[in-house]
């Protein structure tokens, strides 16, 4: 070949010497055919990629649709990627309450008792109920429930049912919650249990620590609010919600109209409206963009997300009233029942706080302020022998600090390796730090380095407005007095278990992702069959695509439009809520 490529040359030259001229326009022409034709080609192929996508989009919602149905007939399970017995139930016990004990026997085809070790504490796990069902603390191998088994801890995990135990109170829960502790404590020759709470769980905990002084372990709060009223002005808007709607008397009014039932389906929009960006486009065009990478993942998370789970209108307002609207576990006037208040200065087991920068439903603020309003310096947290030690994630979301395989992988696993060198601290407040992470489950220390880096109460300096939010507070008992005497019983009286079913069922939270499914729609069956087909000729794209890129910029334009849209609703709300309560200059660690 290359010895006649001279030849080929020279070939080529005499035949365009001897071949007639084309005009100058034609050749002028020649060099914008091939450009067009290469753009057309390119745009067939995008369309063809994109319609194939829709596709398969349109039958991942339909499969959404159809798991949720599938879920909701089975009686919304835990959602556990491990097997489990039921130790105890808690509907069954002298105080009921809809709660369950659960231990984990296997992971797949492998049974734990050779893997488990005899020294080391249990770990009993308990999930959050706010609005949805149980099992995200273990719905994956890489999870709380994975690390613990991992490192050789016998695990317990606590999950609710979808429906409440008839009047139901926080008195009950703890009285179930205690029980479980005592259980797993008797199991394993009186050692005490770490705690593991996620989100409403860890203050669930903290108010069973302080009840049950030296019965429990070293207790984890992953993203748990104890300081109810604080946060970043613009930032964390949720805490201004219960001062813009006038208090908990709407709480009351939708547990009235659920027939004594509050729906979780309630909670799950509120957390929704936090992020417009992500509700109404990132998450879906996340699954569009990328529907074979992230199909699994969508439908594995949506599975939970969608599981809506009830609460008793005993419980959702004595939480409403007394804690994110009152404030009152930091004050030290939270009454479980009569005559009994709860103080977190009685609680003697190490803490261990996690949370994150970018959490914005409890940022650190929340996770961390109730220190100094507990312990107004540094000295009086060493006088009362408490050890309190916090973790900072810089960039995990919420729902990260307890769902994310990377922190599961790292941080939990960081603090389940560190438990001894967590009980041999002096009474203090502790920074904990991870050097040189490895991200490997599979490694141990010194792979990896904990230092408990110690740090005084006054440097927490996150800035409340205490005394906007106690208006908050008397606005709140007003208009809840005012509902329940002149209101409510009218409510009650047009309210029954078919209506309240009904509203149930017509939620927006609901009918949203319902739409999708057979079951109302028939026609949408028609799509699993066309999604056969998309996926059997599926020719994607790269991002290289001119057509792809412009899409992704769409995209880009629209997330950022809803974003800048949030953000001005936020400002708005400061202004209102400032307009209403007035904005008294933030001070540092009020009890007002």
């Amino acid at each position: 070949m290359a010895a006649n490529a001279p030849e080929a040359r020279q070939e080529g030259r005499t035949r365009e010497s001897t071949a007639p001229k084309a005009p100058k326009e034609t050749a002028s022409r020649q060099p914008e055919a091939a450009p067009v034709g290469a753009s057309v080609l390119k745009l067939l192929a995008y369309q063809s990629d994109f319609w194939q996508r829709a596709v398969l989009y349109l039958d991942t919602l339909r499969q959404r649709a159809e798991n949720m149905l599938e879920h909701e007939r089975a009686g919304k399970p835990p959602l556990l990627d491990f097997d489990y017995e039921t130790i105890l139930d808690g509907r069954r016990l002298p105080r009921p309450a809809n709660y369950a004990l659960l231990r984990v026997t296997r992971v797949g085809e492998e049974c734990l008792e050779d893997c488990l070790d005899e020294t080391k504490p249990p770990v009993m796990i308990v999930d959050p109920r706010a609005g949805h069902g149980p099992g995200i603390g273990g719905f994956k191998r890489d999870s709380e429930v994975g690390m613990a088994l991992h490192q050789g801890h016998a695990v317990y995990f606590v999950v609710f049912f979808p429906e409440p135990v008839a009047g139901q109170t926080l008195e009950d829960v703890l009285h179930v919650l205690r029980h479980f502790v005592e259980e797993v404590a008797r199991r394993h020759t009186d050692k005490a249990p770490v705690l593991y709470g996620n989100c409403q769980a860890g203050w669930a905990i903290a108010l069973l620590s302080a009840d049950c002084e030296g019965l429990v372990g070293p207790a984890v709060l992953n993203g748990s609010p104890l300081s109810y009223w604080s946060g970043e002005s613009g930032v964390n808007p949720m805490r201004l919600a219960g001062g813009l709607l006038g208090g908990a008397w709407l709480t009351h009014l939708l547990a009235d109209l659920g027939d004594g039932r509050f729906d979780g389906a309630n909670l799950v929009v509120n957390f929704e409206a936090l992020k417009p960006a992500n509700t109404f486009w990132l998450k879906d065009y996340q699954l569009f963009s990328d529907i074979h990478s992230q199909r699994e993942r969508f439908l594995a998370f949506e599975r939970w997300w969608t599981g809506f789970y009830t609460l008793s209108k005993e419980e959702i307002t004595a939480i409403v009233e007394n804690l994110f609207v009152g404030n009152q576990l930091e004050r030290g006037e939270l009454e479980v029942c009569p005559g009994c208040y709860v103080d977190l200065r009685r609680i003697r087991n190490p803490l261990v706080i996690f949370g994150s920068s970018g959490d914005n439903i409890t940022p650190p603020h929340q996770a961390l302020n109730w220190i100094p309003a507990v312990y107004p310096d540094t000295e009086t947290l060493k006088a009362a022998g408490q050890r309190i030690v916090y973790l900072l994630n810089p960039h995990a979301g919420h729902l990260g600090l307890f769902v994310s395989a990377k922190i599961a992988r790292l941080e939990h696993r960081a603090i389940l390796e560190s438990l001894g060198e967590l009980n041999e601290l002096a009474p203090g407040l502790y920074e904990m730090k991870i050097d040189n992470p490895t991200g490997d489950p599979d490694c141990h220390k010194p792979q990896f380095q904990v230092r408990f880096e110690e740090r005084r109460v006054e440097e927490l300096e996150y800035p409340v407005q205490t005394t906007a939010f106690e208006r908050v507070r008397q606005v709140s008992k007003a208009n809840v007095a005012l509902y329940e005497t002149f209101f409510s019983p009218w409510v009650r009286l047009f309210t029954n278990p078919w209506t309240a079913e009904l509203m149930r069922q017509l939620h927006p939270a609901r009918t949203s992702r319902l739409m999708y499914s057979e079951r109302f729609f028939p026609w949408i069956g028609g799509v699993q069959w066309l999604a056969g087909m998309a996926e059997a000729s599926r020719r994607p794209v790269d991002t290289s695509n001119p057509y792809r890129q412009w899409e992704a910029h769409v995209s880009e334009m629209l997330a950022t439009t809803l974003e800048h849209a949030g953000t001005m609703r936020d400002n708005l709300s400061e202004l209102w809520f400032q307009g209403l309560y007035g904005w008294s200059p933030p001070g540092k660690n009020e009890t007002g």
